[in-house]
């Protein structure tokens, strides 16, 4: 049986939009590219500023377990997010990183992209940086074989 498991986490701070991005993007898998898919999420008790992390999981074959454990492609949209989930990337998975809020970089294999402040200029909102991301990133049309790069 081949395995075509893909995992994704995005992590940040509350408030960013980490679990709405995470929410999206599942549904774009499972519904609109036909994937198996697994969403899940974790947040710290503040409303604002917390610790927030959600995974996707996404397969063309029935997912066993929903958790990510060996991480595809890690967003990171602070730096202690990328400090602490960094770790748990495969060797050959991407991080692609928050350029407005993250200054160092783990890894040559990592796109900084700042989607705070694309967001900040391009709409006037920090607020819908997830939704850049999901843009910026690839992921809206192009299902899970994205190959992650800029084609603005």
């Amino acid at each position: 049986m081949t395995e075509d498991r893909y995992e994704i986490r995005l992590s940040g701070s509350g408030g960013q939009g980490i679990i709405m991005a995470a929410i999206v993007l599942a549904e774009a898998c499972g519904v609109y590219d036909g994937k198996h898919v697994c969403q899940t999420q974790s947040y710290g008790p503040e409303a604002r500023g917390g610790t927030s992390k959600a995974e996707v999981v996404i397969s063309s074959q029935t997912i066993d377990y929903p958790r990510a454990t060996k991480i595809d492609l890690l967003l990171a949209m602070n730096q202690a997010s990328c400090d602490t989930y960094f770790w748990d990337l495969k060797p050959d998975g991407l991080l692609v990183v928050d350029a407005t809020f993250v200054d160092q970089l783990p890894t040559s294999r990592a796109i900084a992209i700042p989607f705070t402040q694309i967001a900040r200029e391009e709409v006037g909102k920090e607020l819908v940086a997830n939704m850049v991301e999901e843009y910026r990133s690839g992921v809206e049309g192009k299902g899970t074989q994205g190959n992650g790069q800029n084609e603005s």
